[in-house]
């Protein structure tokens, strides 16, 4: 049995006059007496489970918080202590148990964005499509579609950019399409990841410690 503790939610029910009511999805109360049984049970069952997802989201957000103080604090001994500091540049770095099997990664991924003078490469990219024809490869024509089409969220699809700039023709309007595109890039801020593995040996593939739903 886990012990973890949920927290509190409210039942959503009232009593007036002695009899008991709970409200429905329109704001109106509705006497539990005449609620289906199987609705209740539901009700209930949603409650248990979201008391849980609560005090699951906050000790993630709390890990979250000592994580990155911990990290801070290491750093921030290691050069006044040392004189030192580990990681690359950008602040990736890797910490390690002495016996190796364990460690922990920190990760930072710049976001980047692209400004106007992406469309100046899509016309570029156009002309040397239109012109090529018959001559032009179908998957070559199957990255431009699929780069410069915009998902759900109004973004264009960036691997697919990435994957435009690998590839190599040397039409000078492609070529120029291609600096545009790496003219467009702008770095938007970042954001940090911290990741946890762990091996049974030192000779064992690593394990990603699994904080993710999805995963688990």
């Amino acid at each position: 049995m886990s012990t973890f503790t949920p927290a509190e939610i409210p039942s959503g029910r009232t009593i007036i006059s002695g009899e008991e009511y709970l409200p429905d999805a329109k704001g109106s109360l509705v006497p539990v007496a005449l609620i289906k049984p199987q609705h209740l049970l539901e009700h209930e069952l949603v409650l248990k489970i979201i008391g849980y997802a609560v005090a699951l989201s906050d000790q993630v957000r709390r890990f979250k918080e000592h994580t990155f103080d911990d990290l801070g604090a290491f750093e921030a001994l290691l050069a006044q202590e040392y004189g030192s500091t580990i990681g690359g540049a950008k602040g990736n770095k890797t910490l390690t148990t002495h016996d190796g099997l364990f460690k922990i990664s920190v990760q930072v991924a710049d976001n980047i964005v692209f400004g106007s003078e992406l469309q100046i490469a899509k016309g570029l990219i156009d002309e040397c499509l239109n012109e090529w024809a018959k001559g032009a490869r179908d998957e070559i024509r199957a990255i431009v579609t699929r780069a410069f089409n915009t998902d759900k969220a109004g973004q264009i699809n960036r691997s697919e950019i990435f994957m435009l700039l690998r590839l190599e023709i040397s039409d000078p309007r492609w070529l120029q399409a291609m600096k545009a595109i790496r003219d467009a890039m702008r770095v938007e801020g970042s954001k940090t990841y911290v990741r946890c593995h762990r091996r049974p040996s030192c000779d064992a593939p690593w394990q990603a410690v699994t904080i993710d739903l999805a995963k688990a």
